[in-house]
């Protein structure tokens, strides 16, 4: 059952990729953040525009962490780096 729920949601991703590039737009991004999983550590309702605000908020935090192992020449991601 989880496989026709993954699959259903791939499908539906491609699609609205395709959609978007025919029309000129740039492709949505994926989140990667889970929304389910933000919603059930919050105790209070969640608008729409906060989960793609905390999606940049941890890609702000992605980035500098990789700057900063980087500037330490390191390959790999440590909790300090955040």
């Amino acid at each position: 059952m989880a496989r026709k729920k993954k699959k259903a949601a791939k499908k539906a991703t491609k699609k609205a990729t395709k959609k978007a590039t025919r029309r000129g737009k740039k492709a949505p991004a994926e989140l990667i953040i889970s929304k389910s999983r933000t919603k059930n550590s919050v105790g209070l309702r969640i608008s729409s525009d906060f989960y793609a605000a905390l999606d940049v908020a941890v890609r702000e935090m992605i980035a500098g962490a990789e700057a900063r192992a980087a500037a330490n020449n390191r390959g790999t991601l440590r909790p300090h780096d955040l």
